[in-house]
Order: C-alpha cells, then sequence, then structure tokens
C-alpha cells in the first residue's frame, strides 16, 4: 500500500521523447522545473503520479547476467546517493527509453521524472524516484469570455486521471534491485514488453502477492486445459472448481496446498492430475509455486474476473453458478434430443 498524503516533489523535469520508428526526434528541456511556488500543480502532479497505483503487485530491477549491467538500476543508484545529478540523469534515461521504443504501436509523448520524499510504501518511510510518459492526448471544452459573451472553444491536453505510463522506484530493497511499481496502460500486446522489460529491465518481487497470483493463475489453467470436458467434466463441475477454489484463498489468510487439495478438490484421481499440471505448470513457465505461503487479500481481488462462475448454454441462457453444486443436476432428455440442467432452490427472489 502507498501513501502519499505527505509526499513531496523534490526534483521534476519534463522532456519531449518522439516516436522512434516515425523518426521524431527527442526534445529536452533547458533546466528542471520550479514547483515550490505552486502548491495546486505540485497536488495535482503527485495524484496523477500515485493514484493509478492501487495493487500490492511489485517489482525489482533484474539483468540475466548480472544487476549491475541494468542501466536504470545504475542510474537509480546513483540519484539515491547524489541527488544534485538529477536533470543529467533525466536525459540519460528518456534516451535509453527512446532507444528501447522500437515497436511500431508505440507513440511519442510528454516523459516525466521526478524525485519524491516522504512516502509511505507498506508503512516504511522512503524517498521515491518516478519515471513516467504520457501519450495519449484529450480535448477539453475551454469556457471564455469575450465582449461580454461566454464562448466556448477546445484545447488539447493530458486526463490527469488516467496515466498512460508509470514507475515508481522506492528506496528500500537495494541489494535486491529495489522495491518497484510499473503499469502501462497503453500496450497490451507483445509491445507492452517494452516497458517493462527493455526499457527498465524488471522481474516480479517474489512475495506473497506474486506466489497467490502465481498459484491462482495456475488453479485456473488446471480447470481449462485439464479439468474440461474433453476429459468428460460438465461445465458445471468446473465452475463449482473454480467457486471452491476462490472461496478457499478468500476465507483463508494462509495456503497450504495439502489441505487446497483436500478441501477443494478432493478426488484422489483429480488430484494427481493436478500435481502432475502444477509440475509441468513450473518447467514450461519457470514460475515458481510455493506451496504454504500468506494470501495476499489484494492478489485475490485481483483475480476474482478471471474466476468466472458462468454456465453459457447455447445463445439463449446464462446461468450463474456461486455454490451448492449438489443442488445442480445435468441429464439427457431422449425424447427432445436435448442437454438440460436441473437447478433446486429454496427461495425465489
Amino acid at each position: 500500500m502507498i501513501d502519499f498524503s505527505q509526499a513531496t516533489i523534490d526534483k521534476m523535469v519534463v522532456h519531449q521523447v518522439g516516436c522512434r520508428a516515425e523518426a521524431e526526434p527527442m526534445r529536452f528541456s533547458k533546466d528542471t522545473m520550479h514547483l515550490q511556488d505552486d502548491e495546486m500543480v505540485a497536488d495535482v502532479l503527485l495524484s496523477y503520479f500515485f493514484k493509478p497505483f492501487k495493487d500490492d503487485a511489485y517489482y525489482n530491477f533484474f539483468h540475466p547476467e548480472d544487476i549491475n549491467n541494468n542501466p536504470v538500476y545504475n542510474t537509480t543508484n546513483m540519484l539515491f546517493e547524489s541527488p544534485s545529478n538529477f536533470y543529467d540523469a533525466s536525459i540519460n534515461v528518456a534516451e535509453l527509453l527512446y532507444e528501447n521504443s522500437n515497436h511500431p504501436k508505440i507513440r511519442g509523448g510528454e516523459f516525466y521524472m521526478a524525485m519524491f520524499s516522504n512516502v509511505v510504501v507498506d508503512g516504511e518511510l522512503v524517498n521515491a524516484i518516478g519515471i513516467f510518459k504520457s501519450e495519449n492526448k484529450e480535448t477539453f471544452l475551454k469556457v471564455y469570455l469575450k465582449e461580454q459573451n461566454f464562448e466556448l472553444g477546445t484545447q488539447e491536453g493530458i486526463n490527469i486521471k488516467k496515466l498512460d505510463k508509470g514507475c515508481l522506484i522506492f528506496n528500500t530493497e537495494r541489494e535486491q534491485g529495489y522495491k518497484i511499481c510499473s503499469l502501462d496502460n497503453i500496450n497490451k500486446g507483445n509491445e507492452a514488453r517494452f516497458w517493462v522489460d527493455d526499457f527498465l529491465g524488471l522481474q516480479p518481487r517474489e512475495d506473497n502477492y506474486y506466489f497467490t497470483r502465481n498459484y491462482m493463475d495456475m488453479c485456473k489453467g488446471f480447470v481449462d486445459d485439464v479439468y474440461n470436458k474433453d476429459n468428460d467434466v460438465a461445465r458445471s463441475d468446473q465452475i463449482d472448481m473454480l467457486n471452491k477454489s476462490m472461496d478457499f484463498f478468500t476465507s483463508k489468510d494462509n495456503f497450504n496446498e495439502a489441505n487446497f487439495e483436500h478441501e477443494v478438490i478432493g478426488q484422489p484421481e483429480v488430484i494427481e492430475a493436478f500435481k502432475d499440471y502444477k509440475e509441468s505448470y513450473q518447467n514450461e513457465s519457470s514460475i515458481p509455486l510455493k506451496e504454504e505461503f500468506d494470501i495476499s487479500k489484494s492478489a485475490v481481488k485481483g483475480q476474482k474476473s478471471t474466476f468466472k462462475s458462468i454456465l453459457k448454454l447455447d445463445k439463449n441462457f446464462h446461468v450463474y453458478i456461486h455454490g451448492r453444486q449438489d443442488y445442480v443436476e445435468r441429464g439427457y432428455d431422449q425424447t427432445k434430443g436435448l442437454n438440460y440442467y436441473t437447478l433446486y432452490y429454496e427461495i425465489e427472489s
């Protein structure tokens, strides 16, 4: 959790990073911004930079050979030790961003870099460095007075409620590659990886959020890939497995794999299939799946939308099943030549 209610912007600069695919140039500010005399602008910027980071997904700097080969990590080390080098460092980071913006879908935009004080992350008071980019422009109506009449005009600007790309680097856990938040609300395909991988060089921080999200992803994958109709599993049974999994993660504070297998899966042959799937999932994805960890409620909340409990019957019916699989029966009508479900209930509302 990030608390920026007492945070201040110590240094900030804005540069223009053009679209490299279209050979647009870069344009650098001559100096840093002076925000000390404009508290309103500073407050707006703090909200713009911090509010989009709502979950507990953290990253660390990374490099496959040596973390000291990561240029943004090295710049971060230098700035936390010598903030006076901020302006020159901002140009180097902006140039690095431009060099890594190779995909044709990556547009040009404003590059922001800032240093913050008095930021609280998970209860720890730290300084932070922010790196941001805005690519989208929106049209706003402007009301102005002209010869005693109110007129309307348009003005192009940045929506302060929609941060396009951002990264917050907190001055803690330096040896592990710092504690970092990152987001990209613009690029969603393969081009999205440039911000995290090519430019910043990040990997997920191995914490309870990471372990919870990964295990829930694996559970969802097991239902989709193995516990499915190809193996004579009815869709209602799939939904029941998803509901039980979600209930387990929602109601428990700690995850224990043996308890999960007993309470959620139950059947010995399905448990064996689950173990086989987990092993292959880990090998193929290189993602560690721990047998015990503290459950991150933030990660569970983020996964709820993927654990869909909808039974779709042709194009005519959508049945939402939230539990009590024993109240659902599936059959086949020989006369009509159609499948059917029977639903039992006590109260209609």
